[in-house]
């Protein structure tokens, strides 16, 4: 065992404030608290037995991922998602995805159809549970081996900073039945054009997953809108 100073650390563990992040990334993803909401410090100090530093932090953390708007005057709210700003991340993932997805095809090898193979058994029985931060975790980590076999590591990161906002967009779509098909099994197509590295079918199989994903959060956003 390496016991230098700047040996490596195996598994370093969480920061509180990570665990704070964590924790209220989770339950504005889920809905736990609503699109407007005021986050006012006090109770949520007092509900997870943290400082207000650590709350401050974790709110300007939140901001940057755009989960939180912090208002004048006002102070942290839970950020809306407009029509516009869905259209815009489908854009997004759209081009980044479908490149990743065709690239990763191209270059596919034994070593990475088994652990995108793996990835996906784990999301399909992640998805049993209906465990929204445990499907979440899944699918990021099916997405993660699909661009890092493409070689696309910036665009993973771009795909990462907008991830609370995928997430989020990803949830309001796990509970409604307008989806043509269930998201697991696009995820079944795209898995399998990858793995038998067909590229044209990697990029139609994501295509059509973010299609109908994307049709499915304008609607219901739309209503939103129409409510309001």
């Amino acid at each position: 065992m390496d016991t230098t100073p700047m040996a490596k650390i195996e598994q370093p563990p969480a920061t509180l404030r990570d665990m704070v992040q964590e924790r209220l990334r989770e339950a504005i993803i889920e809905g736990f608290f609503e699109p407007g909401q005021r986050l006012v410090e006090r109770p949520l100090c007092d509900q997870l037995g943290v400082s207000r530093t650590v709350i401050r932090e974790t709110m300007r953390y939140l901001e940057a991922e755009g989960l939180v708007e912090i208002l004048p005057g006002r102070g942290p709210i839970v950020a809306t998602i407009s029509q516009e700003d869905a259209r815009q991340i489908f854009d997004i993932r759209r081009m980044l995805e479908t490149s990743a997805a065709e690239t990763c095809a191209d270059k596919i090898v034994p070593e990475r159809a088994e652990a995108l193979q793996t990835a996906f058994d784990r999301l399909k029985q992640v998805g049993s549970t209906k465990a929204p931060g445990e499907l979440f975790k899944a699918t990021a980590d099916f997405y993660s081996v699909i661009f890092e076999g493409a070689g696309h590591h910036i665009a993973w990161e771009i795909v990462q900073r907008l991830n609370g906002r995928i997430s989020r967009l990803r949830m309001m779509t796990l509970s409604t039945q307008e989806r043509k098909r269930p998201g697991i099994v696009h995820m079944e197509h795209i898995c399998a054009a990858i793995v038998s590295g067909d590229a044209a079918a990697a990029r139609h199989a994501v295509e059509e997953h973010l299609e109908d994903t994307a049709a499915v959060a304008s609607k219901l956003l739309s209503k939103d809108a129409e409510n309001d």
